[in-house]
């Protein structure tokens, strides 16, 4: 284990040993909030304190079996008995080594947060609009894989079945820090249907992944700042859309953000739903600003907030996903639209996880 993570390591039982004696104290049992908040820091330093106990335990019997290796050298019993030890501990160490990494690196808040997945046609005309509806498809089927809701919070279809725009919203375990990497710009290279002569050409989409932000710690939007229109639904919904102007729309004054929502038949309803779209572009705005800030101060690897760069390519001729963030290629594009996912984001987490302990290790004073 590296120097620096041993150092962090053993902060982390000095800080639980503190936190018992705070808990214990009967002016901090009194304040119920305090109480609470250091009851939750103390699990979170509880679980990793626990872990590198576990650690060095097995650090302990790695080397109580190396010694006995060098001592039984011409006892064969003793010698695999050790040599079983010695293999069994080195593999459990290894895993709880990058388990302990894991737990050491800074949790974003927002990663358990639902999220609106905004998917909007690019450069492509009718074949980007189609590829924006391919997209929405594979995000759909990823959810039901992963047991979780999906729901269309507005659309604007084109005329030949995709979509000029639609953001979904979707809720779950752990969707923002799942989907948080699918921002960017989506570029898909394969024969169009409308195609007579059978060439490749190349369009585009652009996804914006957002948080849903917290009820608690949303961003205050001063009424004032708001212009709100209603206009009448365009799309299926029989007579109704004919004669109700109930769909929404919102623009924020100040950053010009819009937002609006017709699917729902009650007016109160889509304003509420526009409002929580509203909200959560608004959030990511300011989490773009102060991402963009930071990556003036370090070299960004995945999430720099740019969405205009390319980040993924679907090439259907060649079955082959290319992801230029991480050089990650995959040929099993037909799999990868039916929802099959999981490989992807689990290597842009992977690899996150890996410049976020780069930077841990770089912060720490030598």
């Amino acid at each position: 284990m590296k120097p620096f993570l041993r150092h962090q390591l053993e902060r982390y039982a000095q800080r639980l040993e503190e936190l018992d004696f705070l808990l214990s104290r009967e002016d901090i049992m009194a304040d119920m909030n305090q109480f609470l908040k250091l009851s939750r820091e103390h699990a979170d330093v509880s679980a990793v304190a626990k872990r590198y106990v576990r650690f060095q335990e097995r650090l302990s019997d790695l080397e109580a079996a190396q010694a006995m290796l060098e001592t039984s050298a011409d006892d064969l019993d003793m010698k695999a008995m050790a040599d079983e030890e010695i293999h069994s501990a080195s593999e459990e160490m290894a895993e709880l080594e990058a388990e302990l990494q894991r737990m050491l690196l800074p949790k974003d808040p927002d990663d358990a947060r639902p999220a609106y997945v905004e998917i909007r046609a690019g450069t492509g005309g009718d074949e980007s609009a189609l590829f924006a509806g391919d997209l929405l498809r594979m995000y759909t089927k990823f959810c039901e894989r992963k047991g979780w809701r999906a729901e269309i919070m507005s659309e604007s279809a084109s005329e030949l079945g995709g979509y000029k725009e639609v953001v979904v919203r979707i809720e779950g375990d752990k969707v923002f820090g799942t989907l948080r990497f699918e921002s960017g710009g989506h570029r898909v290279q394969r024969v169009p249907a409308t195609e007579t002569q059978g060439r490749i050409h190349t369009s585009a989409c652009t996804v914006a992944v957002l948080a849903e932000p917290d009820e608690a710690q949303a961003v205050t939007i001063n009424p004032a700042d708001l212009r709100i229109d209603t206009y009448r639904a365009s799309g299926a919904g029989g007579q109704h859309i004919n004669k109700t102007d109930s769909a929404v729309r919102i623009t924020h004054i100040p950053t010009g953000i819009v937002a609006e929502c017709q699917d729902d038949r009650s007016q109160h309803r889509n304003k509420a739903k526009a409002m929580q779209v509203l909200s959560a572009r608004i959030q990511e705005k300011e989490r773009s600003e102060r991402a963009a800030k930071d990556a003036a101060l370090r070299k960004g690897l995945i999430g720099s907030g740019d969405r205009s760069d390319r980040i993924r390519t679907y090439n259907f001729p060649q079955g082959r996903l290319t992801d230029h963030r991480i050089n990650l290629t995959l040929y099993k594009l037909n799999f990868i639209m039916e929802g099959d996912l999981e490989e992807v984001t689990q290597a842009l987490q992977q690899a996150r996880q890996a410049e976020q302990m780069a930077e841990l290790e770089l912060s720490l004073p030598a």
